[in-house]
């Protein structure tokens, strides 16, 4: 056998050195971010001549401040330009990863940075809503110190989920969705710095910025999507069903936790209120087609059957019941049509919310009465011992009275005041029951008024 070779480690090349590491290029949204105000497209409302945003980096004082919005907007983008603009230093936290010891460090870092230069700090939260109450407490002193601006970005509203003492001391500044036009401005910018002389017909730009839905980010991630696409097939321009192709799916956004959730439900529900079946159909499409439960659909759909139908029409809660029984069995997307059928009906339905009224009033007597005890003849007497201490004694059994109705019997408490929280309406089928009623109340009165 022949003796091992002997190796110089430092002979022997490293990986590095045959394969050199390259910096991954930044996604196109981050290569183009703004870096100036001129740069940020939409948010006039808050960002042009004269508007509060403006103004305040404007002033050269910065100040703390909630910035509520969908995703996509430019949240992040102008704490960013805010530290900029005020010479601060910036430290961004999400609030997804980070926790008490994450807003410890980033005190500290504030006061290091304030000790060795002056500079104050900015700290950005990114979904600010996710931190829970011990969480906002842990940097609020430092906020009221004036150690730290803080800017929180949040897609929820604000009165819900930040504490009331951090509110009072932050302004809200609501972001909006971009416009198609402002989108369109975004996607030639785009297309003109970064996407390497990649042309698009006039098709397949209204449909990224379709796709785009209000969402800048969106928007870029859709572009760079695209411009691998292209490169894949060695295509220099882009036609509409390029896009529709290379895109999957189009996802609508709509965060099953979030106020888009919850503001999508709240039209739908005026819709059906309101007797708008296209509206309606509107909607409840709108909630399905960005992943909405159907049978969380269905289920609202059962409330507006109660509490804005009511007896008005007794077949609405029917019908809607029966549309989430079809989802269930069919599931989608033949199940859907079911519950567009129910919204559709209720929607045309005669509307009363009487009974809806009625509970609350009733809950609301209840809530503040005393617990009044059941009357000796309308209480059950199976027992010898109930029945000689009077219960059900003197109890008149309506089948036994004419029209089937015991004139003038109280099935109220004793001593228990007048009250009338039931009141129908004249319309569907409650204008029946209104008459109804009428009637048995002139039988009460007659009654009475023969004793």
């Amino acid at each position: 056998m022949s003796s091992a070779t002997s190796i110089n480690p430092a002979t022997v090349p490293r990986m590095t050195d045959l394969f050199p590491a390259r910096t991954p290029a930044p996604p196109l949204a981050e290569a183009l971010r703004p870096r100036s105000l001129a740069d940020v497209v939409g948010q006039r409302h808050l960002l042009g001549p004269g508007k509060p945003l403006r103004l305040a980096f404007e002033s050269g004082k910065p100040h703390s401040m909630i910035l509520w919005g969908p995703p996509g907007v430019g949240k992040t983008t102008l704490a960013r330009l805010m530290a900029d603009a005020f010479d601060a230093e910036f430290i961004a936290l999400s609030a997804v990863f980070a926790g008490v010891k994450d807003i410890k460090e980033a005190v500290q870092r504030a006061q290091e940075a304030l000790a060795a230069s002056g500079r104050r700090t900015i700290l950005f939260v990114d979904e600010v809503h996710r931190f829970n109450k011990a969480q906002q407490d842990a940097f609020l002193p430092f906020v009221e110190q004036g150690l730290l601006t803080f800017i929180g970005a949040t897609t929820e509203n604000p009165s819900f989920e930040v504490i009331g003492a951090l509110l009072s001391r932050a302004a809200v500044y609501v972001l909006h969705s971009l416009s198609a036009e402002e989108l369109g401005e975004l996607f030639d910018r785009a297309a003109a710095r970064a996407l390497g002389g990649l042309s698009f017909d006039a098709q397949a730009r209204e449909r990224v910025i379709g796709l785009a839905d209000g969402d800048a980010r969106r928007l870029l991630n859709l572009l760079e999507i695209l411009q691998t696409a292209a490169a894949s097939a060695s295509a220099a321009r882009i036609d509409g069903d390029f896009v529709q192709n290379a895109v999957s799916r189009n996802l609508r956004r709509f965060d099953k936790g979030g106020d888009a959730f919850y503001d999508q439900i709240s039209a739908l529900h005026k819709a059906v209120r309101g007797s708008d079946p296209d509206a309606s159909l509107y909607w409840l499409v709108r909630m399905l087609d960005g992943g909405a439960d159907p049978l969380y659909a269905g289920r609202r759909l059962v409330r507006m059957a109660v509490e804005d139908i009511g007896l008005a029409d007794p077949r609405a809660l029917r019908v809607a019941l029966d549309a989430c029984e079809t989802y269930e069995r069919l599931g989608s997307p033949e199940g859907e049509l079911a519950l567009a059928e129910a919204a559709i009906y209720l929607a045309c339905s005669a509307k009363s919310n009487a009974v809806y009224a009625a509970y609350h009033r009733a809950r609301g007597f209840v809530s503040g009465d005393d617990s009044r005890p059941v009357p000796a003849h309308l209480r059950n007497a199976p027992t010898k011992l109930m029945k000689e201490l009077g219960f059900g004694k003197d109890y008149r059994y309506a089948h036994d009275e004419p029209e089937a109705y015991a004139a003038g019997e109280s099935y109220f408490p004793e001593g228990m005041p007048p009250v009338k929280w039931y009141e129908p309406t004249e319309r569907g089928l409650e204008a029946k029951i209104a008459e109804k009623l009428a009637h048995l109340r002139r039988l009460d009165r007659f009654t009475k008024s023969k004793k």
